[in-house]
C-alpha cells in the first residue's frame, strides 16, 4: 500500500511504520489506539483499507495480538455499525486459531460481542458460516474456538441451521484431540441452555456421559459445571433417573482433580438436582469430600460447609455435617483450616444460640489458637456473625481473651494483622465494651518496638474515631495520645505527631485549634531534628483544615523558625509548609 502520496493517508502510514518496530510495547501502544486512527480514517476508510491490513498483522507476539482481539471486540461502530460488523469477523477469525489459547478466547469473546450486533440477513451467511468453518478446520485450535460459538448462534438461526449445528457440536464432543473434547464440555452447560428439553435428553445426554466418562481427567472435571447446567432444566425425577450416575460418578472419580471439581460446584449441585436427592444422596458423598485423601478436595469442600448448611435441616447438618468439621478444624493442612475458618462463623446463625454454644465455640477457640496466621485471622474477620448469635457476653468470655492473646503475639505480623481488623471489632462490640476490653490495647500498639505497628496503630485511631465519633474519640483517644508528647523516648513524642496526623481529619476544627496546634507548636522546639521535620510535615497536613487566621497567626510564624533550622531536612518540611501556608 502506497503511504507517502497523501497526507490522508498518515494514519495508516504512521499505524504501519509502528507495527513493523522491534519495540514490542510501542507496537501494543498502537494497537491500544486503534480507535483512534480508525476515527481519522473515517468508516469506509477503516472497512477498505485498516480492516485487511490488521488480517495481515497476526504474524506478533502473543501480548500485541492478545490487544487486538480485545480491541477488535469494540471496534463496531468505528467501521459503521451492525450493518458493517460483518467486516470485523475476518481478522477475528483468524486470531481464533492461533496457538495462544488466552489470545483465541479473546477472540472467540469478541466475535460473541460481535454477533449480537450482526443484523439478522446477514448472520447466517456470514457468521454461521464461520463457526463451520472454525469447527471442521484441520488444526485443533480452530476447532476449539468454534466450540465457544455455538451458544451465541444458536438461538437466530432457523431449526434447519439449529439441527446442523448440534450435530456440529456433538461431532466436537466426539473429537479425537482432548483439547477439542476439553473446550466442548467447557461450553456444553452454556449450549444446553438453548435447547429444548427433548433435545437434551435425546441428544445431548448420550454425549455428556460419554464425556464424563472420557479417559482424559481434563475432560471429565469440565463436565461438572454443564451437569448443573443441564440438571437445572429437567426434574427431579428426570435428574434421578438420567444424570444422578453421572453425578455419582463425578463425586467418586479416581482423579483428585474431579472431585475437586465437584466440590467446587457441589452446592450449585445440590440446588440444581433439588433438596430430596440432596438429603438423600449428596449429603453423604459431600461428607466422603470432607474426609478425601486430597488436601485440595478437602479444602474446596470446606468452602461449602456453611453454603450447604443453609440448604439443610439443622438435624442433618448437626449429625452428619458437624462430626467432620470437628476433624477439619485439626486437619493436618493449614489451607484446609484456613478454608474452614473462612466459612465456619456462619455456621451459627445456621444452628442457633445454644446449639453454636455446645457445638461450635470451642471450635472456633481452636482455630484461633492455630498456628498459622491466617486461620486465625480468618475467625476474626467473621466475628459478627457469632456475635449476633451468642450475645457480645458470651463472646468476650470465650473469644476475646484470644483475640488478646494474639494482640500481643511475639510475631510483629500478627500483630500488625490484628490491628486491621480492630476497627472492624469496634463496631460490634459498641463504645463501652470495647473501652473496657480493648481501648488500652490499642494505646498500648503506639508505642510498639516496630514502627509499621505504630504507624498502624496511629491509622487505627483514625478509624476508631470514625466508628464511634468525634465525642468519643476527645474522652477516650485523644488524652492518651496527647500524654505521649512528654516521653523521653523521642519516637513515642514522634508517634503524637503521627497520630496527629491521622486524626486530624475526623476530629474536628475545635480539637485541632485548641488541642492539636499548641501541642504541635510546643514539639517545634524539640531538641532531636527527627521531631521537628515531622512537625513540619504534620503541620503542612494540619493548614487545609485551619481557618486562614490561624494559619497566619500561630503557624507561620513557627514554620519560618523551622525554616532557619541547621538541620537540611527541618528547613526542607518547612519550606514545603510555608508554600501552603
Amino acid at each position: 500500500m502506497d503511504t507517502t502520496n497523501s497526507d490522508e493517508l498518515t494514519p495508516i502510514a504512521i499505524l504501519i511504520d509502528e507495527l513493523k518496530n522491534e519495540d514490542i510495547q510501542l507496537r501494543l501502544n498502537s494497537v491500544r489506539r486503534l480507535n483512534t486512527i480508525a476515527k481519522a480514517l473515517g468508516h469506509e476508510r477503516t472497512r477498505k483499507e485498516l480492516i485487511p491490513f490488521l488480517k495481515d498483522c497476526v504474524d506478533d507476539e502473543d501480548e500485541v495480538l492478545l490487544a487486538l482481539a480485545e480491541e477488535l471486540g469494540n471496534f463496531v461502530e468505528y467501521v459503521g455499525g451492525p450493518e458493517h460488523a460483518i467486516t470485523l469477523l475476518g481478522p477475528l477469525e483468524i486470531l481464533a486459531t492461533v496457538e495462544e489459547t488466552q489470545v483465541r478466547d479473546k477472540a472467540v469473546e469478541s466475535l460473541s460481542k460481535i454477533a449480537d450486533q450482526i443484523p439478522p440477513d446477514a448472520f447466517v451467511s456470514n457468521f454461521v458460516l464461520l463457526i463451520k468453518r472454525l469447527a471442521s478446520g484441520d488444526w485443533f485450535t480452530s476447532r476449539t474456538s468454534g466450540c465457544g460459538l455455538f451458544s451465541v448462534a444458536y438461538p437466530k438461526a432457523s431449526e434447519d441451521i439449529k439441527k446442523e449445528l448440534r450435530g456440529l457440536f456433538i461431532q466436537l464432543c466426539k473429537d479425537d484431540t482432548p483439547m477439542v473434547r476439553r473446550a466442548a464440555a467447557t461450553h456444553l452447560g452454556s449450549f444446553a441452555k438453548k435447547l429444548s428439553k427433548e433435545q437434551i435428553k435425546e441428544e445431548i445426554l448420550p454425549i455428556f456421559e460419554k464425556l464424563a466418562s472420557d479417559d482424559q481427567d481434563s475432560v471429565r472435571l469440565l463436565t461438572v459445571e454443564g451437569c448443573v447446567a443441564i440438571a437445572s432444566m429437567l426434574q427431579p425425577e428426570e435428574n434421578i433417573s438420567l444424570l444422578l450416575p453421572t453425578i455419582r460418578n463425578c463425586l467418586n472419580d479416581k482423579s483428585w482433580r474431579v472431585r475437586y471439581m465437584a466440590a467446587v460446584h457441589f452446592v450449585e449441585l445440590a440446588g440444581a438436582v433439588g433438596p430430596d436427592i440432596t438429603k438423600a444422596e449428596l449429603v453423604a458423598a459431600f461428607v466422603r469430600l470432607l474426609k478425601d485423601t486430597e488436601a485440595e478436595v478437602r479444602t474446596a469442600g470446606s468452602l461449602k460447609v456453611t453454603a450447604l448448611a443453609g440448604h439443610l435441616p439443622v438435624e442433618i447438618v448437626i449429625k452428619q455435617i458437624l462430626p467432620c468439621v470437628k476433624e477439619l478444624v485439626t486437619d493436618q493442612s493449614q489451607h484446609v483450616r484456613a478454608a474452614l475458618a473462612s466459612v465456619i462463623m456462619g455456621l451459627a446463625p445456621i444452628l442457633g444460640k445454644e446449639s453454636t454454644i455446645e457445638n461450635l465455640v470451642e471450635l472456633f477457640l481452636t482455630l484461633l489458637k492455630d498456628e498459622f496466621p491466617e486461620v486465625r485471622l480468618n475467625i476474626i474477620s467473621k466475628l459478627d456473625a457469632v456475635n449476633k448469635v451468642i450475645g457480645i457476653e458470651m463472646l468476650s468470655q470465650s473469644l476475646l481473651p484470644a483475640i488478646v492473646e494474639l494482640a500481643e503475639d511475639r510475631q510483629w505480623r500478627v500483630r500488625l494483622a490484628i490491628i486491621e481488623y480492630i476497627p472492624l471489632l469496634a463496631g460490634q462490640l459498641g463504645p463501652d465494651f470495647f473501652d473496657e476490653k480493648l481501648g488500652n490495647l490499642c494505646m498500648t500498639w503506639l508505642g510498639d518496638s516496630v514502627f509499621s505497628i505504630r504507624e498502624a496503630a496511629t491509622q487505627n485511631l483514625k478509624k476508631l474515631a470514625t466508628v464511634f465519633g468525634p465525642e468519643w474519640s476527645q474522652l477516650h483517644i485523644i488524652p492518651k495520645v496527647l500524654a505521649l508528647y512528654s516521653h523521653p523516648n523521642y519516637l513515642y513524642r514522634m508517634t503524637t505527631l503521627f497520630a496527629i496526623t491521622a486524626l486530624a481529619p475526623v476530629v474536628g476544627q475545635d480539637v485541632i485549634n485548641n488541642t492539636f496546634l499548641p501541642l504541635v507548636m510546643r514539639l517545634a522546639q524539640d531538641p532531636v531534628p527527627n521531631i521537628r521535620f515531622n512537625v513540619a510535615k504534620t503541620i503542612h497536613t494540619l493548614i487545609p483544615l485551619l481557618d486562614s487566621a490561624a494559619a497566619q497567626q500561630k503557624v507561620k510564624p513557627t514554620l519560618s523558625k523551622l525554616f532557619d533550622d541547621t538541620d537540611r531536612d527541618v528547613k526542607f518540611f518547612a519550606s514545603q509548609a510555608l508554600q501552603l501556608c
